[in-house]
């Protein structure tokens, strides 16, 4: 059933999925289609998530029944599977892993693929660095187990396959490199992390909030405010058991300091060109010093607003964390002169509270 010509012809589009990670799904639909298999799922050797690469065909059966009865964890085509993928087996099969196919079909899992119209398994070897994978092709009973000779078909793409999940690994850190970059310039301190916290990646202004409260242990962020550590660890834990279909922890982690005003992290999702499934960057850190002093150009913020001068200063102070009376003080004013100053500021910018106006001030730096 397999057609070598039109395998040959997938493969050799596999440069497209590198520099694509959201293609990976569209070109296993077409491995299926060249070698008459229902569906296609791409499984890490010994992690197994619920965003893993895909075809639409066999998806009910991953959200369904793989994840949530827990075969992930317990997938005997993994147990037995692996340690012939580590001994050098570009493809491995049913036929390999059972003795008969009575023992096959004795196997939980494999009742439960039946409940699906699936029944037969090929998994084609492959690396990205140290990580084994299995492409994990899926036939129905009218479409056969997976014969000699097709397998022989199936092991051309085990050697492309490493180098495409090698390149694409490169290419996704090399995006994630440009992302963080790119707000290293401006001022927004960024760290990149795996899904269970490991760091990938970070920018200077990350590196520059390193210290005596906010440091890297064993790669991985570690905070001395006890309760802020706490909250990074259940958010990083969230990140390990949640896929890339849920949306992220959204909730700010405050990290206060003596002498000094706190540290904010938030937690945003890592952007598609940087979401290679062989790098793992699941989430960037976004880090704010509150101690910090940003440059506010006041003469773009009266422009902007038809703020007066003294106006502008007051915004701009605002802006940086300063309360109002701070700010007042600095300026030389009385506390209802700059009240009064902030209520003007309000009108002029449309906004009705300071967290407001300070959220509308940052925007235009």
């Amino acid at each position: 059933m397999v057609d070598v010509h039109r395998l040959d012809d997938v493969i050799a589009r596999l440069g497209d999925v590198v520099l694509d990670p959201a293609t990976w799904p569209s070109f296993m639909d077409e491995v299926c289609a060249a070698v008459g298999a229902t569906g296609a799922a791409m499984l890490q050797s010994d992690i197994r998530t619920e965003d893993i690469p895909r075809t639409q065909s066999i998806t009910d059966y991953f959200t369904k029944t793989y994840f949530p009865q827990n075969f992930h964890l317990t997938d005997i085509r993994a147990a037995r599977g692996v340690p012939l993928m580590l001994a050098g087996a570009d493809v491995i099969t049913d036929a390999d892993l059972f003795a008969s196919e009575t023992e096959m079909l004795r196997d939980p899992l494999y009742t439960t693929l039946g409940e699906f119209g699936l029944k037969w398994f090929a998994a084609v070897s492959f690396r990205s660095g140290p990580a084994l994978w299995g492409l994990t092709i899926q036939r129905s009973p009218k479409e056969g187990m997976f014969e000699a000779d097709e397998v022989k078909a199936l092991s051309r793409m085990s050697a492309r396959l490493t180098e495409a999940a090698t390149l694409s690994a490169v290419v996704g850190r090399s995006a994630l490199s440009g992302i963080t970059s790119a707000l290293d310039l401006i001022q927004v301190a960024a760290i990149a992390v795996g899904r269970y916290g490991a760091i990938i990646g970070m920018n200077g202004q990350a590196e520059a909030c390193l210290g005596h409260d906010l440091a890297i242990r064993n790669n991985r962020l570690t905070l001395l405010d006890r309760q802020a550590n706490a909250d990074l660890t259940r958010l990083i834990d969230q990140l390990a058991h949640s896929s890339d279909l849920q949306p992220l922890p959204s909730s700010p982690i405050v990290v206060r300091r003596i002498d000094k005003r706190p540290l904010v992290i938030q937690m945003q999702p890592v952007p598609p060109a940087a979401r290679s499934p062989f790098l793992g960057a699941r989430a960037l850190l976004l880090i704010r010093d509150l101690e910090g002093n940003p440059a506010f150009d006041q003469a773009l913020l009266a422009a902007t607003f038809e703020l007066t001068p003294a106006q502008a200063r007051l915004a701009a102070r605002l802006a940086r964390g300063d309360s109002v009376e701070t700010a007042a003080q600095e300026a030389g004013v009385a506390v209802a002169t700059a009240r009064n100053q902030l209520k003007t500021i309000f009108q002029k910018t449309g906004t009705h509270r300071q967290a407001e106006l300070v959220a509308l001030l940052h925007r235009v730096k």
